[in-house]
């Protein structure tokens, strides 16, 4: 991408320059796929169960996405968002199986979050597993 594309950016495109960065670096820098997290409460989580997909929770029903990290980010999102709750449930997804419905989006601190724009399937989930909520907070499986 030459300074030119960079230097004309306004904050009306900053979500497709953004996006239009990362697919030139994953062309040009072959980056390789990751897996992504999703937190679930046990109610939404046996929701999808039962419908074999879903919109998300509230929160991403509200924002028009549904919102993941990656496992650099997971831990604080769940001490942000999910500090004291317990029966929680964490889902494993590769990023690459979900494109060109995942966008990279800059959100908490200018980090750069992935943000599904469909429905996330039964299909799309490599793994879920508790999350319990131990007395220093949120006790993680292996994420490597």
């Amino acid at each position: 991408m030459c300074s030119a594309a960079i230097a004309g950016n306004t904050s009306h495109d900053t979500r497709e320059w953004t996006q239009s960065l990362i697919d030139h670096a994953r062309a040009h820098w072959h980056l390789e796929p990751m897996l992504i997290y999703k937190i679930f409460r046990a109610p939404e989580w046996a929701a999808m169960q039962t419908a074999g997909e879903t919109r998300g929770a509230p929160v991403d029903l509200a924002d028009g996405y549904i919102h993941f990290s990656t496992a650099a980010q997971v831990r604080d999102t769940a001490a942000k968002w999910f500090a004291d709750e317990d029966n929680l449930h964490l889902l494993a997804l590769e990023s690459d199986t979900l494109a060109p419905h995942l966008k990279w989006e800059p959100a908490r601190g200018g980090s750069l979050f992935p943000h599904l724009y469909r429905a996330l399937s039964m299909a799309d989930i490599l793994w879920a597993k508790p999350l319990p909520l131990g007395p220093d907070g949120h006790i993680f499986p292996d994420l490597a």
